[in-house]
């Protein structure tokens, strides 16, 4: 994982007027400039790459198409990383149901502070992956959108329409759950949990 939002990318001013107006080969160069950010993000929360190539395709053609409504109140690429993060969590809204736990079980959300070094400050590569292909997806998209992406938690819980202690125990429970994996000297947080759907109105 990065410290910074890949999608941090800043564009003249003179594209983006082009791409406001409908132009296709200057919104092609847009294109290539977040494909790997909008891919990544994607591949991150939903946990398979096709379903994250056919959002990548779907997000661009929606900023493609609505490149006319972006009035310049923020980034570019603030702009178009929600317009990403908006067809993925409708993609895990219709394809998943999510574990819910922590709030319910009664484990505080704040066990661990949010300014706490991350689990995978100093793991490899490969067992990172590995450790993050193993957490739910919910959980495993609250967790990249706070450290990764730089989301508040009270952002993260608009865009799931959930509430913002939901997020911090997500939070926490992806951390607790990740350190166990890296770690497996340390043991788990037992909790019960519930199946609960991320809400599809």
């Amino acid at each position: 994982m990065v410290s910074a939002s890949a999608f941090q990318i800043d564009l003249p001013q003179s594209l983006v007027e082009r791409v406001r107006r409908g132009d296709a080969i200057a919104f092609e160069q847009v294109y290539r400039r977040f494909e790997r950010p909008v891919y990544t993000l994607a591949l991150r929360m939903l946990g398979d790459a096709e379903a994250a190539r056919d959002t990548l395709h779907d997000a661009m053609l929606k900023a493609y198409q609505r490149a006319h409504q972006f009035r310049g109140d923020a980034p570019f690429w603030a702009w178009l990383r929600q317009i990403a993060l908006n067809e993925v969590l409708m993609r895990l809204r219709i394809g998943e149901r999510f574990i819910v736990s922590m709030e319910s079980a009664g484990l505080d959300a704040d066990a661990f502070a949010d300014d706490a070094p991350a689990p995978w400050a100093h793991a490899d590569a490969r067992a990172l992956e590995h450790a993050l292909a193993q957490l739910p997806a919910i959980t495993r998209s609250v967790l990249w959108l706070y450290h990764v992406e730089g989301y508040t938690h009270p952002e993260i819980a608009a865009a799931m329409r959930k509430t913002t202690s939901f997020s911090k125990s997500q939070l926490a429970r992806g951390i607790a759950r990740l350190r166990a994996i890296l770690d497996p000297e340390i043991v788990e947080p037992e909790t019960e949990v519930e199946s609960c759907p991320l809400p599809t109105s």
